[in-house]
């Protein structure tokens, strides 16, 4: 199990605590905890058996770890799941999209496809064989569209009332589902110690290891909130193009560094804003 962690350089694990259970959980960082390696057998049994020693003697690792609270953990997963059901609808809009660039040279925007009708799919692909495959992806769509509002009824429902929703849409390039994303995947933001941590979780910082000014490997760039990072970097895009100040700074550091380097730089700004609008 250990070695399983370690290879999938795993330093954050999303722990279900259940308070009835009666059990008290641990949490342990695998990077951190390393067995004799002259041991000729280990599994899951034999792992579990050092992890429960080394608790029992009190030389386990533990991490910083946070365990979602069980009341918010729910809607938090339905707020994924509406991302699921949107990249399912998404690549749904590319196969038409596809279907109609390979078969007849058009070309077609995704919300030209979302308001295609059958007759309107029969018109533009006059072979009954081309129109019956993006009919199905048609119906598929408006489908997965249906299940995203309901999801997205339910999830409001819930935190609509909550203020820091409010604040967060006050930061440029920051919507609402943008603001729930951030605002369900952050959870209680004081377990940070502070503003580069949980620049470090939103995947904003950086991970390389130098020496003598030469860059020697990477540390585990991957470690985080992979639904954070998304959500701060859409909001970078959006408040690039909306905020001429903003879009004026990237083009600066765009003109220095890479591309993406400088939509992280933008992201990395507008979580320090989300950080201070919570720690004035």
């Amino acid at each position: 199990m250990i070695d399983l962690l370690l290879s999938k350089k795993t330093l954050c694990v999303n722990v279900k605590a259940n308070p009835d259970s009666g059990y008290k959980v641990v949490l342990a960082n695998p990077a951190a905890m390393k067995q004799y390696e002259g041991l000729k057998y280990t599994d899951d049994k034999s792992d579990a058996l050092w992890l429960a020693d080394s608790l029992r003697l009190g030389l386990l690792v533990k991490a910083h770890g946070y365990i979602y609270p069980r009341e918010l953990r729910q809607i938090r997963d339905l707020l994924r799941k509406r991302v699921q059901l949107v990249q399912m609808s998404t690549t749904n809009i590319l196969s038409i999209q596809n279907l109609a660039a390979r078969n007849i040279g058009h070309s077609i925007s995704a919300n030209a496809v979302k308001k295609l009708t059958e007759a309107q799919v029969y018109q533009l692909f006059e072979e009954v064989h081309l129109a019956m495959p993006a009919l199905a992806n048609l119906h598929l769509i408006q489908l997965l569209n249906d299940e995203v509002r309901v999801l997205e009824h339910e999830i409001l429902k819930e935190v609509k009332e909550d203020a820091r929703l409010t604040l967060l849409q006050s930061v440029k390039g920051i919507g609402l589902i943008l603001g729930l994303t951030i605002l369900l995947e952050t959870g209680d933001i004081n377990r940070f110690a502070d503003a580069g941590n949980y620049a470090s979780y939103c995947r904003c910082v950086a991970s390389k290891r130098t020496s003598n000014k030469k860059v020697k490997g990477q540390g585990n760039r991957k470690c985080g909130n992979k639904y954070l990072a998304w959500a701060f970097v859409e909001a970078a895009h959006f408040a690039i193009r909306y905020d001429s100040h903003i879009q004026r700074y990237y083009q600066r550091k765009l003109a220095k560094s890479k591309k993406i380097v400088a939509i992280k730089t933008v992201a990395h700004k507008l979580h320090g804003k989300f950080a201070l609008r919570f720690n004035p």
